[in-house]
């Protein structure tokens, strides 16, 4: 552990903070040159392996993510030319198919109209394991293409619980205000409180930490967090 990690380290108290102070903290434990950026670390009480039990979906951070999303849409037509219009990157259907199916991944993020999910499932293999399939749940197949590169643009960020059960989100940049990261951080703790299961019993949100990428992980009260929003 290096001493800049040790130092950092010793900023945060081995206890559960208020979302707010938090934010602040993790702020101030930063220590990377480059702007890092804050993730959400929310583990559920659910299970992974039960369909009924998946959650997943999406939010508009009000002062966005801080990151420059590279956007690729699969559609022909005129939905093709609405995506350029939109300001898409890469814009394409049966050719951009062949060159993702090679290894190109020049990509943050793809969206796809419904009448190509044909032929873009085939690349589940190559696109699932890296979140970059187009699902209706997330609003990345859709018909309104304009609309959805508009909100990515905006800031809209998805989330999937991964195999162990938790949610990771980012909410911003270690250069935000402490303000715009507390309001981003409360629209995706938001979301995902309003997105459990029907199935699920018990305690839902069991744990959420919040962090920077090279900092320090700061325990957040999740109990707190839950009614809030119960």
């Amino acid at each position: 552990m290096g001493k800049k990690m040790q130092a950092a380290l010793k900023k945060v108290e081995p206890r559960a903070y208020p979302l707010k102070d938090a934010v602040e903290l993790v702020k101030q434990a930063a220590y990377a040159k480059f702007d890092e950026t804050v993730d959400l670390a929310l583990r559920l009480g659910v299970d992974p392996k039960r369909s009924d039990q998946m959650v997943r979906g999406t939010t508009l951070l009000p002062h966005g993510s801080g990151k420059q999303i590279r956007i690729l849409v699969f559609a022909k037509g005129e939905k093709e030319q609405e995506a350029r219009q939109a300001g898409a990157d890469y814009v394409g259907a049966d050719d951009l198919m062949e060159k993702v199916k090679g290894g190109w991944m020049e990509f943050d993020c793809a969206i796809a109209t419904p009448d190509l999910m044909g032929a873009v499932g085939k690349l589940g293999k190559v696109l699932g394991p890296r979140g970059l399939m187009p699902n209706p749940k997330t609003g990345t197949v859709t018909f309104e293409v304009a609309k959805a590169i508009g909100e990515i643009r905006k800031g809209r960020v998805e989330y999937k619980l991964d195999k162990a059960g938790i949610v990771h989100v980012p909410v911003g940049k270690v250069s935000f205000e402490a303000s715009r990261l507390l309001e981003n951080a409360q629209a995706v703790l938001e979301s995902v409180v309003k997105a459990k299961p029907a199935s699920c019993k018990g305690r839902y949100l069991k744990t959420a930490t919040i962090s920077s990428t090279m900092g320090p992980g700061i325990r957040l009260d999740a109990v707190a967090l839950a009614k809030q929003w119960a």
